[in-house]
């Protein structure tokens, strides 16, 4: 699988040094523009070294910055960013991070590991999904989609609990550990107490090589919907997409033997909706 530039660049940034965050966030911003400089003349842009751009692109699996630029000349070609907003975040702005978000759910997702992760919360005694912050939100939605399907499933957001309730897992248990950056101690630490009981572990994350996914049995690559340089602004739309798709697949091999307990579940929440006009 041909992982594209940007979406690299972005799957390591949290990981880079301030300098090599220069030229990362610079590439990023204006791809356009570095096609067309020589490593020279980038580095008086960016004021950094051109040591430091050669370590950059080296990061990214280059020889060299001529090689990346070529590379980055191929892939731009193709999908460049539409020029016809004004800075300001428009409705149809977002609509665009957004598709191209899906578009890029193929080339960041496994089948094969996405197959192996739905089988294995299939088999599992219980599920248990850690994140922290807006990551939690992910988990939390991905505990309710199995429950859902009569799947024990757990969600767990506090560090302190989440170490607590890996310590009592065994190899008959999983764990799905979400995180954007796969950068989080808590989540990385817990994930690790969970697989050292003998759980089985899988991590949701855009951290490409990220200590979350190194201590995670499987990794699920998630997109990431727009560059921000801010943390606390990174949106968690990609995650939320993998948990979909993870809940489909997994429907779609139980659905035959718990369609009873889904129309029973649709019976039981019937009476929660209004039906019908006002009276």
């Amino acid at each position: 699988m041909v992982r594209l530039i940007l979406d690299q660049i972005l799957g390591i940034y949290d990981r880079l040094s301030e300098t090599e965050k220069k030229v990362a966030s610079y590439v990023l911003e204006k791809p356009d523009d570095v096609i067309h400089y020589s490593i020279t003349e980038f580095s008086k842009i960016v004021q950094v070294s051109e040591t430091s751009i050669f370590r950059f692109v080296r990061k990214l699996g280059f020889d060299g910055y001529q090689d990346f630029k070529i590379e980055l000349t191929k892939q731009i070609s193709g999908m460049r960013a539409s020029e016809e907003y004004s800075e300001s975040e428009t409705l149809n702005e977002y609509i665009a991070e957004i598709k191209s978000l899906v578009e890029r759910l193929g080339r960041t997702l496994d089948e094969k590991a996405l197959d192996k992760v739905s089988d294995l919360i299939i088999s599992s005694r219980k599920v248990i999904f850690f994140g922290v912050g807006l990551s939690s939100v992910a988990a939390e939605y991905g505990s309710l989609l199995l429950s859902v399907l009569g799947i024990p499933a757990f969600c767990y957001n506090d560090p302190h609990m989440q170490v607590t309730v890996a310590t009592g897992l065994n190899e008959h248990d999983l764990v799905i550990s979400v995180s954007h950056s796969g950068n989080i101690r808590d989540t990385v630490k817990s994930t690790q107490v969970a697989r050292d009981v003998g759980a089985k572990t899988v991590a949701i994350t855009a951290g490409i090589n990220s200590p979350l996914s190194k201590v995670a049995e499987i990794t699920l690559y998630s997109p990431v919907a727009r560059f921000e340089k801010y943390e606390f602004l990174r949106g968690n739309l990609g995650e939320i997409a993998v948990v979909e798709i993870v809940f489909r697949m997994v429907l779609n091999k139980i659905f035959a033997s718990k369609k009873k307990h889904l129309e029973e579940l649709s019976q039981v929440l019937k009476p929660k909706k209004y039906e019908g006009g006002e009276e």
